[in-house]
């Protein structure tokens, strides 16, 4: 009985190694994986590069005339564009200065033996759950100044926060603070329990305080991973839209890719918002390739 249980359970595995053979990963995995981004990504890709060449606007029936690098030059000639990115820096740096604080912060708190540990590490994380949509939506009812909880709270009676452009893109900040911070919080946990707990005793047999056990133990070991969100949360903000396009559209608040959205939706000039789209791609990959050339100085320490 038992021979023959072996016999068929080595027919099978024998059967599952022949269908998971690397010739079937490839023909059902792989290959159609590389078709599907060749369609979707690469394709596209390459197509609006070529727009980025010509006059061309989808609004008329009007061939597309080649331009050569016209598109480039008036765009980075346009001091309109050039604040748009200056606007887009500076939102950056708040929103992902406000989520490495809070959220490395916050995981510090979560790092000790605390009641309900658990439970409070999953509700934290509840606001990187929600969709952006519901997000913006939840927010402008909060800076609402008639009604909204936030200037009630803090007496503030009718101040705008949307309408008002001044304040406008620090309440975008505010908002994607508030939902991105677990993402850094989640990272900075994982950092923080790899780090050797040993280090810690013999700094406290040394009589080492907090502040030295700060920066020349915990940091230095946790730093590597703080660059990888740092890396992740400066891309995802660089390219901002949808919370920024529902909370508000102040023209001192427009953010690049709401200028790339009407450039190209409401202001159909095709080509040149093709050519935008390429500046922001290389000042995106121009920024991500400094990132990662300190990230491997950081490893090598």
């Amino acid at each position: 009985m038992a021979t023959t249980m072996i016999t068929t359970l080595d027919r099978s595995s024998r059967a599952a190694a022949r269908g998971l053979s690397d010739i079937s990963i490839r023909n059902l995995f792989i290959i159609p994986t590389i078709l599907f981004l060749i369609v979707f990504n690469i394709f596209p890709l390459i197509y609006s590069l070529g727009y980025s060449f010509t006059d061309f606007r989808a609004s008329t029936n009007a061939p597309a005339n080649f331009v050569g690098l016209q598109n480039y030059r008036d765009l980075l000639s346009d001091p309109y564009v050039w604040s748009n990115f200056a606007i887009t820096a500076k939102y950056v740096i708040i929103s992902v200065a406000g989520q490495l604080l809070v959220g490395f912060g916050v995981a510090m708190l979560l790092n000790r033996d605390i009641p309900l540990k658990g439970l409070l590490t999953t509700l934290l994380l509840l606001p990187m759950m929600l969709s952006m949509a519901v997000v913006g939506l939840f927010w402008k009812l909060l800076y609402d100044p008639s009604w909204g909880v936030i200037n009630y709270a803090l007496g503030l009676g009718n101040f705008e926060w949307l309408a008002d452009p001044k304040m406008a893109l620090y309440a975008v900040a505010l908002t994607d603070i508030w939902m991105w911070s677990p993402f850094v919080m989640l990272l900075s946990l994982a950092g923080l329990s790899a780090v050797p707990k040993h280090l810690y005793e013999a700094a406290a047999i040394d009589r080492a305080g907090p502040f030295y056990t700060f920066f020349r133990i915990t940091l230095p070991l946790v730093a590597p991973i703080l660059m990888i969100a740092v890396i992740f949360r400066t891309m995802e903000a660089f390219k901002t839209f949808d919370l920024a396009y529902i909370l508000t559209t102040q023209p001192t608040a427009e953010l690049i890719s709401i200028r790339l959205y009407k450039m190209a939706f409401q202001e159909w000039q095709t080509g040149r918002s093709c050519a935008l789209a390429y500046i922001v791609l290389i000042m995106v990959l121009a920024i991500t390739n400094i990132y990662v050339k300190y990230l491997n100085k950081v490893k090598e320490r």
